[in-house]
Protein backbone atom coordinates (compact mmCIF):
# COMPACT_ATOMS: atom_id res chain seq x y z
CA UNK A 1 0.00 0.00 0.00
CA UNK A 2 1.30 3.44 -0.91
CA UNK A 3 1.44 5.91 1.93
CA UNK A 4 0.30 9.41 0.89
CA UNK A 5 3.34 10.88 2.63
CA UNK A 6 5.69 9.37 0.02
CA UNK A 7 4.27 11.24 -3.01
CA UNK A 8 4.04 14.42 -0.91
CA UNK A 9 7.71 14.03 0.04
CA UNK A 10 8.70 13.44 -3.58
CA UNK A 11 6.70 16.44 -4.82
CA UNK A 12 8.09 18.88 -2.24
CA UNK A 13 11.64 17.62 -2.69
CA UNK A 14 11.49 17.90 -6.48
CA UNK A 15 9.89 21.36 -6.48
CA UNK A 16 12.27 22.50 -3.74
CA UNK A 17 15.25 21.32 -5.77
CA UNK A 18 14.01 23.20 -8.84
CA UNK A 19 13.43 26.36 -6.81
CA UNK A 20 16.83 26.07 -5.15
CA UNK A 21 18.61 25.66 -8.49
CA UNK A 22 16.72 28.65 -9.87
CA UNK A 23 17.70 30.67 -6.80
CA UNK A 24 21.34 29.73 -7.27
CA UNK A 25 21.26 30.62 -10.97
CA UNK A 26 19.72 34.05 -10.30
CA UNK A 27 21.83 34.66 -7.19
CA UNK A 28 23.67 37.64 -8.69
CA UNK A 29 20.54 39.37 -10.05
CA UNK A 30 20.04 42.05 -7.37
CA UNK A 31 17.23 43.80 -9.27
CA UNK A 32 15.08 40.69 -9.07
CA UNK A 33 15.20 40.62 -5.28
CA UNK A 34 14.63 44.33 -4.58
CA UNK A 35 11.02 43.74 -3.54
CA UNK A 36 12.12 41.19 -0.93
CA UNK A 37 14.74 43.55 0.54
CA UNK A 38 17.57 41.77 -1.24
CA UNK A 39 16.74 38.31 0.15
CA UNK A 40 16.91 35.48 -2.38
CA UNK A 41 13.47 34.03 -1.59
CA UNK A 42 13.73 31.38 -4.32
CA UNK A 43 16.82 29.92 -2.69
CA UNK A 44 15.51 30.02 0.88
CA UNK A 45 12.04 28.65 0.12
CA UNK A 46 13.59 25.97 -2.08
CA UNK A 47 15.69 24.85 0.88
CA UNK A 48 12.63 24.93 3.15
CA UNK A 49 10.71 22.76 0.68
CA UNK A 50 13.58 20.27 0.45
CA UNK A 51 13.71 20.07 4.26
CA UNK A 52 9.92 19.54 4.44
CA UNK A 53 10.14 16.81 1.78
CA UNK A 54 12.93 15.09 3.72
CA UNK A 55 10.89 15.22 6.94
CA UNK A 56 7.84 13.77 5.17
CA UNK A 57 9.99 11.00 3.70
CA UNK A 58 11.43 10.21 7.13
CA UNK A 59 7.94 10.12 8.70
CA UNK A 60 6.64 7.89 5.88
CA UNK A 61 9.53 5.45 6.26
CA UNK A 62 9.13 5.07 10.01
CA UNK A 63 5.31 5.15 10.04
CA UNK A 64 3.15 2.07 10.16
CA UNK A 65 0.27 1.25 7.91
CA UNK A 66 -3.04 2.00 9.59
CA UNK A 67 -5.05 -0.52 7.61
CA UNK A 68 -6.15 -3.51 9.66
CA UNK A 69 -7.81 -6.78 8.82
CA UNK A 70 -11.57 -6.99 9.32
CA UNK A 71 -11.00 -9.86 11.73
CA UNK A 72 -9.08 -7.55 14.11
CA UNK A 73 -12.16 -5.66 15.31
CA UNK A 74 -15.63 -6.50 16.56
CA UNK A 75 -17.26 -4.31 13.88
CA UNK A 76 -15.19 -5.96 11.15
CA UNK A 77 -16.18 -9.46 12.28
CA UNK A 78 -19.88 -8.44 12.37
CA UNK A 79 -19.65 -7.02 8.86
CA UNK A 80 -17.95 -10.19 7.62
CA UNK A 81 -20.69 -12.32 9.23
CA UNK A 82 -23.47 -10.20 7.65
CA UNK A 83 -21.82 -10.44 4.23
CA UNK A 84 -21.42 -14.20 4.62
CA UNK A 85 -25.08 -14.65 5.65
CA UNK A 86 -26.42 -12.49 2.81
CA UNK A 87 -24.14 -14.06 0.18
CA UNK A 88 -22.19 -10.83 -0.46
CA UNK A 89 -18.88 -12.28 0.68
CA UNK A 90 -16.03 -12.23 -1.80
CA UNK A 91 -15.25 -15.67 -3.19
CA UNK A 92 -11.46 -15.15 -3.41
CA UNK A 93 -11.06 -14.59 0.35
CA UNK A 94 -10.77 -17.78 2.41
CA UNK A 95 -13.15 -18.04 5.38
CA UNK A 96 -11.51 -18.66 8.78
Amino acid sequence: MLDIRMPIAAMFTALGALLTVYGLITFTNKEMYERSLGVNMNLWWGLVMIAFGAIMYWIARRGKATMHSADDSVEGRRTEEREHESGMERKDRPRH
